[in-house]
């Protein structure tokens, strides 16, 4: 089952109220996210015995729960692995920089953010292809850091950019939005509460 253009614009339309997401790396910082009013967490930790449980506690606070395939402990790079969360956990989506992985999880019914490194201009030109053949409800864009770039990124692509990696301050998350991205995702929890 693919999830509905309407359901889509719902993932979307929460992303953009969060405007900071909350990036979660251990328990402490999923604790602290947990008390604040984003209602998108994404989760950057755990692997295949502790994710469900993880993915609970994210739930049970009524907020959507997105897990960062790439860095989850026994989970390879196969379709199966979306197919796991899918099945063992109750994840609203995935994160992940493997195109085909959001794919697959688009075809199960889960969002999706493709995310990309633009470290040279090779990684700029080649995100387009890749988002059209995925098609993501949103990308994130590391490091969030680069104003210009995300300027560009979203004039060029109707997909919400979303900005992550190494953002420090106000002043980051303002050039981001600026620029175009709907929102940031930072594992900073002094940024999580601006």
């Amino acid at each position: 089952m693919v999830r509905g253009t309407h359901l889509n614009r719902e993932f979307i339309h929460a992303v953009e109220e969060a405007a900071i997401i909350p990036a979660v790396k251990d328990e402490e910082s999923l604790q602290a996210s947990l008390k604040l009013d984003s209602s998108v967490i994404f989760i950057l930790y755990g692997d295949i015995c502790s994710i469900a449980h993880i993915v609970e506690q994210v739930k049970a606070a009524g907020k959507l729960a997105m897990v960062h395939m790439d860095l989850i402990a026994g989970l390879g790079s196969k379709e199966i692995s979306v197919d796991f969360i899918k099945e063992k956990t109750k994840a609203d989506g995935i994160i992940t920089t493997k195109p085909l992985l959001a794919k697959r999880a688009k075809e199960l019914g889960l969002y999706t953010v493709l995310r990309f490194f633009i470290i040279d201009s090779l990684a700029l030109s080649n995100l387009a292809k890749q988002a059209k053949d995925a098609k993501p409800d949103c990308m994130e864009i590391l490091p969030g850091v680069m104003p210009k770039v995300i300027s560009r990124i979203s004039k060029e692509n109707a997909i919400p950019l979303i900005a992550g990696g190494l953002i420090s301050d106000k002043e980051d998350v303002c050039n981001a939005l600026d620029a175009g991205a709907v929102a940031v995702s930072t594992t900073n929890p002094k940024i999580w509460v601006l």
